[in-house]
């Protein structure tokens, strides 16, 4: 994986195909360990942008990146957080006009807001061609959003990509009995319901995998 992104710092090539407030616990023992950092997922990360920058140059959905952001994380999901420890950093390869992005990065990013011990840094598809290469949907592309969980050594420890899994599991039944339009106003008309609620889930419960020494990728587990 390290190997495989390597080449690619430089790429230039955009392919998208996807539209704490309570006292931090002890961080878990692996997170403790002495480990060599990864210095291409160092490197993206650092140069990668803070949210309100990023939507203070989005040149598509502007307006639905602030409202989504206004949605406030509940304190059951910070809770969750910071139980599994700080160091964490997510790495978000998105872009402005991705329909997937625009319903799951905002809510991210305010549960981050709330968890001093985590981080987020989004880039573009452009800079995170290779690590969304290599981390596709389940139908095989690669998408926006990929967000990649890194620990305090800048070493994956999960992901999660474009969608959540109980999206997924409508698309795929709807998928051949709608238009491709009717499907993409139902995908949106499911986000405008579920408010980033399940998105927020499934990233949370790929922190608590990787606090147990597990890593969690994709939109299942």
């Amino acid at each position: 994986m390290i190997a495989t992104l390597r080449f690619a710092l430089a790429a230039a090539i955009c392919l998208v195909t996807g539209e704490a407030s309570t006292a931090a616990l002890a961080r878990p023992a692996f997170l403790h360990a002495t480990l060599p950092a990864d210095s291409t997922y160092r490197q993206l990360f650092e140069t990668g942008e803070a949210f309100p920058d990023f939507v203070s140059r989005a040149d598509r959905r502007k307006e639905q990146w602030e409202r989504n952001y206004a949605g406030a994380a509940t304190d059951a999901l910070v809770a969750r957080v910071t139980k599994a420890g700080s160091g964490w950093r997510l790495l978000v390869v998105t872009v402005p006009g991705c329909s997937d992005s625009v319903n799951s990065v905002p809510y991210l990013a305010s549960l981050v807001e709330r968890l001093p011990g985590v981080q987020m840094r989004l880039i573009n598809s452009s800079a995170g061609r290779a690590v969304m290469e290599a981390h596709r949907t389940p139908d095989g592309r690669p998408a926006t959003p990929t967000v990649i969980l890194l620990d305090e050594s800048f070493n994956e420890r999960g992901c999660w990509i474009e969608r959540p899994a109980s999206l997924l599991a409508w698309m795929a039944e709807q998928q051949g009995k709608v238009s491709d339009t009717d499907l993409f106003d139902g995908k949106m008309k499911w986000y405008d319901v579920d408010r980033g609620a399940s998105s927020l889930d499934e990233i949370v419960a790929m922190i608590e995998a990787a606090a147990r020494g597990e890593r969690r990728c994709g939109s299942t587990s």
